[in-house]
């Protein structure tokens, strides 16, 4: 249950920014859910650059500045 002064302020700060309570704790739940999905695609990422052995990590390739940016 929420608090009735909580809900008050938020439905005041809801019309400060033109909008609702309601739409405020969708997007809340939205911005969440996306965190999820965003994490988890990083998750296999990684596993996927660690399995191909695609990083440079301990004991791989260091590069120079002029490497890096050697284009020829």
């Amino acid at each position: 249950m929420i608090d009735d002064e909580v809900l008050k302020r938020a439905r005041i700060r809801a019309l400060e920014q033109g909008t609702s309570v309601n739409a405020m704790v969708r997007d809340y739940l939205a911005g969440i859910a996306g965190e999820s999905d965003a994490r988890q695609a990083m998750i296999e990422f990684l596993a996927i650059v660690k399995a191909a052995g695609a990083g440079s990590g301990e004991g791989g390739r260091s590069w120079t500045r002029d490497e890096l940016y050697d284009i020829d």
